[in-house]
C-alpha cells in the first residue's frame, strides 16, 4: 500500500500495513537552531515551506512521512491582497507593518508569533465595501490549473491529497480582531452575516471550480484557529447560527466528488464547537492540542463515535525533555491509535525548545512500535 493508501486507510477505519509518522512543520526559530548546531544546513530556515523540497528532506533525515498541511489552495482569500509595507520603524528594530490582510501589526526582534494588532483597515460598512468586498469576489483567475492538470495525471499519487478550503470565520477574525467581530454583531449584525456569507460563498464557488476540472482529492481542510484555552473566541450559539449551514453545503459539496474526510485546523479547547462541526460534515479535527486542558481523542470518542476522527494530539512539549518522556507519550499515543480513525502528529509546529535528536528519537520509536 502506497502512503496515500495507508492514510486513508486508518481515518476510515479500515486494514493498514504500514502506520504514517506525520507532522506539522516548524518554527523557522528551530530551523535556523539546528543549522548552527549543525544537524541540518545552514540556509534551510530560509528555505523552508509547507510544501517545498527541504519540507520533504527534513522528513528524510528526520524520519516524518507526511506534512499534513500539504494542501492544494483554491484561491478563498482577499485577492489581490494589500500591499505589505512598513509604516514606521523604531530604533530596536521593531515596526508598525500592513499585512497582507489590511490588518497593522507590531513587529517586534523576538522570536516569531502572532503579532499584536495595532489597528484594522476593516472597521464598518463604508470599509468593507470599498476595500474587502471586491477581493472576495469567486473568479477561476484565482486557481492554478496547469498544477491541477499535473494532478490529473497522477492518478496514483504516492502522498494523499487535500483540498484547501479557506477559512468562514477565522479569516475574518483576523480581518476585525477579536474585540471587533464580538461588537460588530451586536451593533451591526446585518454586516456581519454579510461578511460571513460572502466568504463562505468565495469558499464554496472556489471548490466547486476546482473539483469540476475532474482533479481527484482525498480529503478537504479549513482553517479557522478560533479558540484559546478557555474556549472559542465566538460564542457557540452564534456561531452554529451563521456558519454551520455554509459548512454544511461545502461538506455536502465535496461529497459528491467522493470526498468524506474533511479536516479542520483550530487550535485550542475546541470542545464547545466541535459538535457544530461534526454535524455539519467536518469530521476530521487537527491538531488536537493537548494544552493545559488536556484535549485528547479518546474523551471525543467516547461522546461522538467514530464518527470522529483525529490528526494530532502528540504533546510536542516531550521534544524539550528527556528521552524517558518521549518513550511514555509513544505509549500514550498508542493507546489512542488503537481506537481507530486517529493519527498522531505533533500538536503545532515544533518549536524552538525541540531538541534535534529527541524529534529523531520520536520518529524512530513510533516506528518500532508501530510498524514492528
Amino acid at each position: 500500500m502506497t502512503l496515500r493508501e495507508n492514510i486513508m486507510a486508518i481515518l476510515n477505519y479500515k486494514p493498514y500495513d504500514k502506520f504514517p509518522i506525520v507532522h506539522f512543520g516548524y518554527w523557522n526559530e528551530t530551523l535556523e537552531k539546528w543549522g548552527e548546531e549543525g544537524h541540518i544546513p545552514k540556509d534551510y530556515h530560509k528555505l523552508w515551506y509547507d510544501t517545498g523540497e527541504v519540507d520533504k528532506e527534513l522528513e528524510k533525515i528526520l524520519g516524518f512521512d507526511f506534512n499534513w498541511c500539504v494542501t492544494f489552495g483554491g484561491g478563498a482569500d482577499l485577492n489581490p491582497c494589500f500591499e505589505p509595507k512598513v509604516l514606521k520603524e523604531f530604533p530596536d528594530g521593531s515596526r508598525h507593518q500592513m499585512q497582507g490582510d489590511g490588518v497593522v501589526v507590531y513587529m517586534g526582534t523576538e522570536l516569531s508569533s502572532i503579532p499584536t494588532e495595532i489597528s484594522h483597515t476593516l472597521i464598518d460598512r463604508k470599509s468593507y465595501e470599498e476595500h474587502y468586498k471586491p477581493k472576495l469576489i469567486p473568479s477561476k483567475s484565482r486557481i492554478n490549473f496547469e498544477y491541477l492538470e499535473n494532478l490529473k495525471k497522477d492518478v496514483n499519487p504516492e502522498n494523499p491529497r487535500g483540498l484547501h478550503l479557506g477559512s468562514l470565520f477565522g479569516t475574518i477574525r483576523n480581518w476585525i480582531g477579536v474585540e471587533m467581530s464580538a461588537y460588530m454583531y451586536a451593533d451591526d449584525e446585518e454586516l456581519f452575516t454579510e461578511i460571513i456569507d460572502d466568504m463562505a460563498n468565495l469558499s464554496y464557488e472556489q471548490a466547486k471550480m476546482v473539483l469540476e476540472t475532474g482533479a481527484t482529492f482525498d480529503y478537504g481542510h479549513f482553517w479557522e484557529d478560533i479558540c484559546f484555552k478557555n474556549g472559542p473566541l465566538i460564542s457557540p450559539a452564534v456561531f452554529e447560527e451563521k456558519f454551520s449551514h455554509h459548512y454544511k453545503r461545502i461538506t455536502d459539496l465535496l461529497k459528491q466528488y467522493g470526498i468524506d474526510i474533511v479536516s479542520l485546523d483550530c487550535d485550542g479547547c475546541i470542545d464547545a464547537l466541535l459538535p457544530i462541526w461534526l454535524k455539519n460534515g467536518v469530521n476530521t479535527m487537527f491538531p488536537i492540542e493537548v494544552g493545559t486542558w488536556d484535549a485528547c481523542i479518546a474523551q471525543w470518542r467516547e461522546k461522538y463515535g467514530k464518527d470522529l476522527r483525529g490528526v494530532g494530539g502528540m504533546n510536542k512539549v516531550v521534544f524539550a525533555q528527556e528521552r524517558e518522556d518521549i518513550d511514555r507519550e509513544v505509549d500514550r499515543l498508542k493507546k489512542l491509535i488503537d481506537l481507530g480513525g486517529y493519527i498522531p502528529c505533533p500538536d503545532h509546529r515544533i518549536a524552538p525548545d525541540a531538541k534535534f535528536d529527541n524529534v529523531k528519537y520520536y520518529t524512530y520509536r513510533m516506528r518500532e512500535v508501530l510498524n514492528k
